[in-house]
């Protein structure tokens, strides 16, 4: 199947849209979008994802055939399911009028699909918001910006390449005082590798500087950390600071 969608690729199609779906947990999403899903009958479903209560819509595995309809002023890309239910249960998408994508980890295709055609077709700003550690950095930020390196063929398709890091970075620990880990042997490997031989990080200054300052201080934080100043701060002071200041996001 990878020979198959290597070749069509270059026809601008995907293994999706050749109706082989790949089987993964895709993320969730609520907020302000209402998404347009059709069935095999061609009957068309509206989906408001402000009207599922403390639960959320979940990407479908193919997101070719959907269509959107949303006023929103960015997505917001979050790493883990506690924190993405943190700010579904407080309705952080209707005071910030966005849609909040869970990621589940490295997003699967069709939720960096999904996400790839708001962008392009709403011209939406699309904003991460992970861990400060080497694998949030190179692995998950890297995937949804740049996309995957063992199916550069596909990219095109499913990477964000307008995707901003909005945090946590390693300036975030020192200015918000956070708790912290410390860096893992493996973590300093794929942060060393990420600076050494990854074309990205190699071609954005502002990314080898923090990388470099997150390899000096030796720690890396959660997203959860940022609750030892109050189970609400991230909702109350952290996320609305850090949006009045999309410029400074790392790129």
């Amino acid at each position: 199947m990878d020979d198959m969608e290597a070749l069509f690729s270059v026809h601008a199609i995907n293994r999706e849209q050749l109706k082989f779906i790949p089987e993964e947990h895709s993320g969730s999403v609520s907020g302000a979008l209402i998404v347009l899903d059709s069935d095999s009958t061609g009957r068309v479903t509206r989906i408001d994802c402000r009207n599922f209560g403390s639960g959320s819509y979940s990407v479908p595995s193919s997101v070719e055939d959907l269509q959107f309809e949303t006023d929103a002023a960015f997505v917001l890309m979050i790493e883990t399911g506690g924190m993405f239910q943190r700010l579904q249960s407080h309705r952080f998408w209707e005071r910030e009028n966005c849609i909040l994508v869970d990621m589940g980890g490295v997003p699967t295709r069709a939720v960096r699909r999904f996400v790839r055609r708001l962008a392009d077709e709403h011209r939406l700003p699309v904003y991460c918001f992970v861990d400060c550690d080497p694998y949030g950095i190179a692995n998950i930020y890297r995937t949804l910006k740049v996309g995957s390196g063992s199916a550069a063929h596909v990219n095109k398709f499913f990477c964000v390449p307008s995707a901003r890091f909005l945090g946590v970075t390693p300036q975030d620990i020192l200015d918000y005082e956070l708790p912290t880990h410390d860096l893992k042997e493996v973590d300093v490997k794929r942060a060393r590798d990420a600076l050494k031989n990854d074309p990205f990080f190699k071609s954005q200054p502002r990314w080898e500087t923090a990388l470099d300052q997150l390899l000096d201080m030796g720690v890396r934080a959660e997203q959860q950390a940022l609750a030892r100043w109050g189970l609400n701060y991230v909702i109350d002071e952290y996320l609305p600071a850090k949006l009045r200041a999309p410029e400074q996001f790392l790129p």
